[in-house]
């Protein structure tokens, strides 16, 4: 095992060391002080669509053990918490009254962080839409995204103050293709055209919120966090090559693209354009607002080869074999380089503000054993993406924090609670928390940097 003091020693002093979790994952009490149903509670609770029907009605019991929760962040000894805000706990119907008690939790939240020297980076949509806008169309609407501006003015009128930084969406590919496409996350949809309108009205509110945000808090660092692939063709024939190139244009490109060029890939309009809704004017100019940053998402390389059928539609992929021998417990390959070249990629095509690594994380369901969680794989893991992290830094390129995912283990969305990402375990019977060797580990690497006074941007 690598010694943390070694790899400290190659990360500047004012890196960031955090770690995240989203709302619905941990907080529990859907029902409580006025927060309504969200996609998320709906789809759990429908046969089939989520392991075991579970779902997020107790989950970590966060939202009723917040300072216990706190007080484990800031005994493992990293300087900042990536959390996300529960819409329906604020707008409980999406649009209409504001719900006082749901941002009065998250004042809480947030003045507990700041009373620990703790950094807040928050989220404001990782994918719990409240229900009541999906009878409106959900993300194939486009008043779904002016109900999303007037929520994320809403929030950050109030919490904004105490903000490091504030991500519009996490993964919207995840909300957009997994939610809309694939049919694997809430709403569960499998129609293409329902994902291409999902795609714009998503990409469309995150520029309104950036606005909105801007409007309240024009010092806070805005910024957003794509789950990008890297994308590796299956063999290095011209035919496998080119479907790797489209691939990148579906799977990234499309959320890269407008925001950071103000345009969607040519291939992709060429291939999809005729499907898309209309765009109306000054649209790709509020989705382009330059950003103070941005957050990548990282776990596993997306191999593809080119799909021969005749039905096949853009980006016409088939899966291509993985190239490594280990996979994490829920069957991703793990190939490190992958979260390098992307970052080589990714700045070679786009110019991009400085970088956080929001999410990077294995999971490894090792269970307690004599009061000891002895996650070996997770550990490896975590240190050989930080190496990675590190030679990327040395390289010139701007990441600024690595956020370990998760901190605890959680509701895994369509896996429920059978996958562990966490640094932290869970008995979800008991709700004990029992720090893990990772967490251990990952406390002692955040630990031998001082607290700085560094932000986001």
């Amino acid at each position: 095992m690598t010694d943390p003091r070694i790899l400290a020693e190659r990360f500047p002093g004012d890196f960031v060391f955090g770690v995240a979790t989203a709302a619905f994952q941990i907080e529990g009490a859907t029902k409580a002080d006025g927060r309504k149903a969200s996609i998320w509670d709906a789809f759990s609770n429908m046969p089939g669509r989520v392991y075991g029907r579970h779902n997020g009605d107790v989950a970590c019991d966060h939202y009723n053990r917040l300072e216990q929760d706190l007080d484990l962040i800031k005994d493992l000894g990293v300087e900042a918490y990536r959390l996300s805000i529960a819409w329906p706990r604020i707008i409980p119907e999406g649009t209409g009254p504001v719900n006082e008690k749901g941002l009065d939790f998250y004042d809480r939240l947030v003045d507990g962080l700041k009373a620990r020297g703790i950094k807040a980076f928050a989220t404001l949509y990782h994918w719990d839409l409240p229900l009541m806008l999906a009878g409106d169309g959900g993300w194939t609407a486009r008043q779904t995204a002016y109900a999303f501006q007037r929520y994320a003015k809403t929030t950050i009128a109030r919490l904004g103050d105490r903000l490091d930084a504030v991500a519009t969406f996490n993964e919207p590919w995840c909300s957009v293709w997994l939610s809309h496409l694939y049919g694997i996350h809430a709403p569960g949809e499998r129609n293409m055209d329902a994902a291409l309108h999902a795609l714009h009205f998503t990409n469309l509110a995150h520029g309104l919120g950036v606005s909105a945000i801007r409007s309240e808090r024009p010092n806070l660092a805005v910024g957003l966090v794509l789950n990008a692939h890297s994308i590796y063709p299956g063999s290095d024939s011209a035919e496998d090559e080119a479907t790797a190139d489209r691939a990148f244009d579906f799977h990234n490109g499309v959320f890269f693209g407008p925001v950071f060029k103000g345009t969607y890939p040519e291939r992709f309009l060429s291939a999809l354009g005729h499907r898309m809704p209309k765009i109306e004017a000054g649209d790709m100019e509020t989705i382009a607002q330059p950003l103070d940053w941005w957050g990548l998402n990282y776990y596993t390389p997306m191999r593809v080869s080119h799909d021969p059928s005749e039905t096949a539609i853009f980006p016409a992929t088939i899966d291509a074999p993985p190239v490594a021998d280990t996979r994490t417990d829920i069957g991703w390959e793990v190939y490190a380089p992958a979260l390098g070249d992307l970052i080589r990629k990714l700045n070679a095509v786009y110019t991009l503000p400085d970088c956080y690594i929001t999410e990077n994380g294995a999971c490894d369901n090792t269970e307690v054993a004599n009061g000891e969680v002895n996650d070996r794989m997770r550990l490896d893991y975590i240190v050989d993406h930080l190496g990675v992290t590190a030679d990327l830094i040395g390289e010139g390129y701007p990441v600024r924090g690595y956020f370990a995912w998760s901190l605890m283990d959680n509701f895994e969305w369509a896996e429920g609670y059978r996958m562990r990402f966490g640094i932290v375990h869970v008995d979800y019977e008991t709700q004990v928390r029992t720090v893990k060797k990772s967490g251990h580990w990952y406390g002692a690497l955040a630990g031998h940097f001082p607290k700085g006074n560094h932000r986001a941007g």
